[in-house]
C-alpha cells in the first residue's frame, strides 16, 4: 500500500487548506485512513482518522469544528478540510494507512511522505 499525501502550503492565520491523501496499491482491503502532524521538536499527534466506509471519524479536541475529514472511495483518496487554521496548526502532515480506525499511530502500517502546512500570523 502507498500514500501520497498533497496540498500543503503557507497560509495566513483563519484561512483554509485541503490535504489529500491518495491510497494506491491493495486497496481492494479495506483500510482505515489517519492524519498525523508533526511539529520540529514535537511528537507525531493524532489528527484525525476515518474508516474506509465512511461511517467512523475520529478527532483530535484540538481541531474539532475547524478540521473535516472525508473519503472518496471512487478515488481511493482520504481529504482533509482544514477551517479556521492557526499559527499552532504548523507542521508537517502524514497521512497513514491501517487495519482498524485509531488514535494511535502503531496501529498504521503505512505512512505517506508529509506534506508541509505553514500557518503565519
Amino acid at each position: 500500500v502507498q500514500l501520497q499525501a498533497s496540498g500543503g502550503g503557507l497560509v495566513q492565520a483563519g484561512g483554509s487548506l485541503r490535504l489529500s491523501c491518495a491510497v494506491s496499491g491493495r486497496t481492494f482491503r479495506a483500510y482505515a485512513v489517519g492524519w498525523f502532524h508533526q511539529a520540529p521538536g514535537m511528537e507525531r499527534e493524532f489528527v484525525a482518522a476515518i474508516n474506509w466506509s465512511g461511517d467512523s471519524t475520529l478527532y483530535a479536541d484540538s481541531v474539532k469544528g475547524r478540521f473535516t475529514i472525508s473519503g472518496d472511495n471512487a478515488k481511493n483518496t482520504v481529504y482533509l478540510q482544514m477551517n479556521s487554521l492557526n499559527v499552532d496548526d504548523t507542521a508537517v502532515y502524514y497521512c497513514a494507512a491501517g487495519p482498524l480506525i485509531s488514535r494511535q499511530y502503531m496501529a498504521y502500517d503505512y505512512w505517506g511522505q508529509g506534506t508541509q502546512v505553514t500557518v503565519s500570523s
